[in-house]
């Protein structure tokens, strides 16, 4: 599976391409589907551009990506810094129970966040698929000793900027016992050489703008769907 993180934690204004809408997610969303992605992951805004987690919001970039790409794999983001007291945090995603079409079919959830076990028992709660974020090898341990959570439906590794190949491979051997689906993704410096290794590794990866910026070859300005053709090759 290649799926697209079409916008990430970025500010408005970070790239040209970057999509901040539910209008422009969901005209992504299909320009990336064209190129057969089945999986996306986004993360909702308010009407001034800020991350939210409040149902409203979610549950309309959600029904407007998912009219223009149906049947698509639809996540967002439950990331701490969007709603830092872990108990509002369990609340507000708890609360997506009632979203309807609005609902995403899975939410990332942090490890190495404080409440990431509470989060991620609001997503089962709320029918919502529970992707688990590790980016270090610290978290790695913690969810080792932790176990899955139920409605876990894979496991995020991720290599933060800066980091290497080899990194991801440490990762992948800590995950390993977990018996879990991985994707294995890098941002920004890393993005690209990680998810070539994750081609290599028969694993899910998933490419776009909130983990690049930049094309294969260095290029700028590139939109989501290009950067998912320079991933398909």
């Amino acid at each position: 599976m290649l799926q697209a993180c079409l916008n990430g934690a970025r500010r408005p204004g970070a790239h040209p391409s970057l999509p901040i809408t539910p209008q422009q997610l969901a005209a992504d969303a299909a320009a990336c589907a064209e190129l057969g992605v089945a999986a996306f992951h986004l993360h909702p805004r308010d009407v001034v551009g800020l991350e939210v987690l409040a149902g409203p919001e979610v549950a309309t970039a959600v029904a407007v990506v998912r009219a223009a790409v149906p049947g698509a794999e639809i996540g967002v983001t439950t990331g701490a810094w969007i709603v830092p007291d872990p108990v509002r945090r369990a609340e507000l995603v708890r609360g997506w129970a009632g979203l309807a079409a609005g609902r995403p079919d899975v939410a990332s959830v942090n490890v190495h966040e404080e409440g990431w076990r509470e989060t991620a028992a609001a997503l089962r709660d709320a029918g919502v698929g529970v992707e688990l974020g590790v980016f270090h090898e610290d978290a790695a341990r913690t969810l080792l000793d932790a176990g899955l959570p139920p409605g876990a439906v894979r496991v995020l590794a991720e290599v933060r900027p800066g980091g290497t190949t080899d990194d991801a491979e440490r990762l992948l051997d800590l995950l390993a016992p977990l018996g879990a689906p991985l994707l294995l993704h890098g941002e920004d410096g890393s993005a690209w050489p990680v998810l070539d290794l994750a081609l290599s590794r028969g694993l899910d990866t998933r490419v776009g703008l909130e983990d690049t910026l930049l094309g294969r070859g260095g290029e700028t300005g590139l939109t989501n769907a290009r950067l998912v053709a320079q991933a398909r090759g």
